[in-house]
């Protein structure tokens, strides 16, 4: 009787670690989101949105205020639509602005909202016209290239 007993706590603490192991990959992936705020959705449109995925968080001056809730294809525009739930607390004028911005160097990509200056504030169904693209680092390294090809042309030219 008493190694039954035994074995049911050693049982126990193994679950209790196994959810707690499990809790913690979730959320540092992004995958829980244990936010029992209400929200608002806004709607943003993108050339490119890199690698930005649904639950990506919205930050404001480095605070999550919102999630990434859908990333779809506007066949009309050619642009990527991204809808975002941010939480009703959180109050941003009309004129904000959107960034996909990443989290370190090789890091996961987030949304900056960066709060603009009217007197009207954002409603659930508006649309954030002013946004800015993820930065791809392959356009970079060839923009680099081919201008210190054409520097060294215009160069040798002028000899």
């Amino acid at each position: 009787m008493q190694r039954s007993k035994k074995d049911v706590w050693v049982g126990l603490f193994v679950l209790l670690g196994a959810a707690a192991i499990l809790f913690l990959a979730l959320q540092s992936a992004n995958l829980l989101s244990l936010s029992f705020q209400k929200t608002y959705t806004v709607s943003a449109k993108f050339d490119n949105v890199g690698g930005v995925k649904p639950k990506a968080a919205v930050r404001s001056a480095g605070v999550v205020v919102g999630r990434v809730e859908s990333i779809v294809f506007d066949d009309k525009s050619f642009q990527a639509r991204v809808t975002l739930a941010l939480e009703d607390r959180f109050v941003f004028p009309k004129d904000s602005s959107l960034k996909i911005l990443t989290s370190g160097l090789l890091g996961e990509q987030y949304l900056g909202l960066e709060p603009g200056a009217d007197d009207r504030n954002l409603a659930s169904g508006d649309t954030i016209s002013r946004t800015q693209s993820a930065v791809v680092l392959e356009n970079l390294i060839s923009q680099f290239l081919f201008s210190s090809t054409a520097d060294k042309n215009t160069a040798n030219s002028d000899k």
